[in-house]
Order: structure tokens, then sequence, then C-alpha cells
């Protein structure tokens, strides 16, 4: 079972153009990238302060979902987690440590942490499903857990887990931890979702105003700048959150374009969406 997977389907295959009404336009430049011929580009998640981006590739032969990571300079490594059918990387940090989650041959869900590339997996105790989504730079870790009908979410710094449920809503999935424990997410009970900050505790509710499906918040940096998508009637669009504004994210020519994460030093990584089935990862910095 993978809900985020699914969930984050029905993100992009949901568009509403008097959503842009309630946002001014994000000033972008863009450096896109297209992965190696054997595979097709699925999802791009996180970013870290080194510029590498991690997510998802399909391999055209096998049809297998595998993690990839993107240096900064282009080099692109896929990674499968040991004994898994699918592998997804969600987060990363910049002292070499990634997060995700995979499937194994029991269709059971682990997290997992690559940290310089050494393996960990992380199963919280006696939950059906484990997803690993962020990491800060102090290893704190913030993911899900659950089964069918009811998922919960988790800060996991020093060792101790931190309950993380939206209140009122069936499933929590906290997306992003900055250095500051601050996370950020998304909480739904139907096909409505709505993003949250949490920190110490507490929760703030952060939507994009008259947008059909709601919001999914996917990153936050030390300076507080959050990036996510609003889910309107037809696709998701990306958008940047900060003093209390939204700026949509869109690249020129695009079906629509969508946001993964952003780093410390500002720049936000994501997923161009052109006419057809092309399409492209991008890291961005925004003003």
């Amino acid at each position: 079972m993978s809900i985020p997977r699914s969930v984050f389907g029905v993100f992009i295959t949901l568009l509403s153009l008097s959503a842009a009404l309630y946002a001014s336009q994000a000033s972008c430049t863009f450096d896109t990238f297209t992965v190696p011929s054997q595979y097709t580009l699925s999802t791009v998640q996180g970013i870290g302060d080194d510029g590498t981006v991690v997510g998802q590739l399909v391999d055209n032969d096998t049809q297998a979902l595998l993690g990839f990571m993107r240096s900064s300079g282009g080099d692109i490594t896929v990674y499968s987690a040991p004994q898994s059918v699918t592998t997804w990387l969600y987060g990363e940090n910049a002292t070499g440590t990634s997060v995700g989650y995979y499937m194994d041959n029991a269709s059971k869900v682990h997290g997992f942490t690559l940290v310089n590339g050494g393996f960990t997996e992380i199963d919280y105790k006696g939950a059906a499903n484990t997803w690993l989504f962020g990491v800060n730079h102090a290893g704190s870790l913030v993911g899900s857990f659950g089964g069918s009908g009811s998922v919960k979410g988790f800060l996991l710094a020093d060792g101790q887990y931190t309950s993380i449920v939206d209140p009122g809503q069936q499933v929590t999935y906290p997306m992003a931890v900055n250095d500051n424990d601050a996370v950020v997410g998304s909480g739904a009970s139907g096909w409505v979702n709505y993003g949250f900050l949490w920190q110490n505790g507490k929760f703030t509710s952060i939507n994009y105003p008259k947008s059909k499906y709601g919001t999914i918040l996917l990153g936050i940096n030390n300076s507080s700048v959050i990036v996510g998508n609003r889910i309107s009637a037809d696709k998701s669009f990306g958008f940047i959150y900060e003093n209390g504004a939204f700026k949509s994210v869109t690249y020129a020519g695009a079906d629509y374009t969508v946001t993964g994460g952003i780093n410390n030093n500002g720049v936000i990584s994501g997923q161009i969406y052109m006419s057809g089935t092309q399409t492209m990862g991008y890291t961005a910095v925004c003003k």
C-alpha cells in the first residue's frame, strides 16, 4: 500500500484558472533537466543545500519505480532499497542524508535513511506501514505511519517520536522539516487536502484560496519560506508562500508546473509538464 504516491497521483492529475487570481506571479529563473533515456521521470521531490535533487524514476524495461539523486553538476544516481519492489526518495539535506521509503514483496512499506550511501531501515513500532518524507541538518525526520483507514504523522528527533495528527483529518502527511523543527504537510479525510504548519505541538492552517481540492505543502526552509501545490479541477500548480502571501510558480509554455521542495539557499525543485507526455525536472530561483 503506497498512499502518498497514490495521493500525489491525484495531485498531478487534478486546474482552475480562477485560482491564479489569488496569488501574484513569482519571477523565476529555471534550470531544467531530463533523465537518461532508459528511464522516465516520475516525480521530483526535495532538494538539499548542495543542490542535490531527489525523486523517482520508472525503468522503461521493467516498469520498476526507483529512487534517484541528481547532483548539482547533473550526475544522476539511481537507487533501489534492499529487497524492495519499489523505492521512493523524498528528502535530502546538506550532510549527505537522503530519506524515503520502499515497498517489500509482502506490500509492506518501510521508511529508510541513506547516510553517505549507508542504508538504515526505520519502522514505526507496531505500524502496518512507515513512510519517511523529510530530514533536516540535525537529522530530525518526519514521516507517517499506519494502514488502511488511518495514517498519522510523526517527528523523530534524538531518538524520540512525537505524534503529528492534523485535528479532524483521517490522514496526516508531514512532508518536510527545517532546522527549527518546523514541519509542513497536509491532512485529509476525503478528496480535499488541507495544508498545515506544525511547530511545538501547534498547528497553523495554510491553504490556497478557492482551490477546489485543497493545498499540499511540500517544503520549508530555515527562513520559513514554504513551497507547495494547489489542487484544482484538472491539475496541480506550484506556489511559494512567504510572509502570508502566495506566489505562483509557472514555466512559460508548460501545461502546468509543480514544486517538490526548497533548500536554505532559496532554490526550489520541481517538475514541468509540457504538452503530451513530455516532462522535465527543474531547479529554480524565484523572486
